[in-house]
């Protein structure tokens, strides 16, 4: 029987990225590019750092007999508004909104205000036509402490990967992917857990979480979106609490 899942009150938590992603049916004719400058006007005071990033695709067409043929094209992925520090960033996407915070993080609770004012500024710059999906993901990256050289898994994952002849063979990489349903909310949820190389004190675990809600919401129901925000949060501290032991969070707390 799965264990209940244990509050997420952490003191030091894991977090490297928290990225709330909401997609919307966009305008026709809708460009990013022509809201830059009224979205850097009201967004200036609390982001006062703005760039573009882009998205390059480079095509290569073998020919016979002569040289390949290259096409390469680039396009917008998004107008990013940061903080002084870069840590928090609003986004305008050609596909919606997004908020990130980086490291270090405190609680969802406290950004949530910030995440609702920045949203309210989206919808009245860019006027989108509904909400079609709303994605939480979350990007952890935590040590484990190894004892001469050595780690057994079993102590800190309740899942941890298996592979034969685990006497004689040295486990050195481990890249493990899940997509998972909650049929009651029609929730997704992705999870990705992969290691980095250790340095014989530590190994370096990577963590990451997303859970999505797709379905049409009007873009002025803040309690609606809000109300999925929250069931999305549960879902991915459910996943979070359960993949680990009591041992291991208490290293965040």
């Amino acid at each position: 029987m799965p264990r209940k899942p244990a509050k997420l009150k952490l003191k030091s938590p894991p977090i490297v990225e928290a990225v709330l992603d909401i997609d919307c049916d966009m305008p026709g004719d809708f460009d990013p590019l022509n809201v830059e400058s009224k979205a850097a006007d009201r967004l200036r005071q609390n982001y006062p750092k703005s760039r573009r990033r882009f998205l390059q695709e480079i095509e290569v067409q073998p020919k016979p007999g002569g040289a390949p043929q290259t096409t390469a094209r680039e396009a917008l992925q998004a107008l990013q508004f940061l903080h002084d520090d870069e840590k928090q960033l609003v986004q305008i996407r050609p596909q919606g909104f997004s908020f990130n915070r980086l490291a270090p993080y405190s609680s969802f609770d406290e950004y949530l205000p910030e995440i609702e004012r920045t949203w309210q500024v989206f919808v009245s710059i860019v006027a989108p036509v509904q909400i079609r999906l709303i994605r939480l993901r979350y990007i952890n990256r935590f040590l484990l402490p190894m004892h001469n050289t050595k780690l057994d898994l079993d102590e800190y994952l309740t899942l941890p990967p298996r592979w034969p002849d685990e006497e004689h063979l040295l486990l050195t990489g481990f890249f493990d992917r899940r997509s998972l349903r909650r049929d009651a909310t029609c929730e997704l949820v992705n999870v990705l857990m992969t290691f980095q190389p250790d340095d014989g004190v530590n190994l370096p675990v990577i963590l990451d979480i997303e859970a999505i809600r797709e379905g049409a919401v009007e873009c002025g129901n803040w309690q609606e979106i809000h109300k999925r925000i929250a069931s999305l949060r549960r879902l991915k501290n459910s996943i979070f609490s359960q993949t680990l032991t009591k041992k291991c969070l208490k290293l965040f707390r």
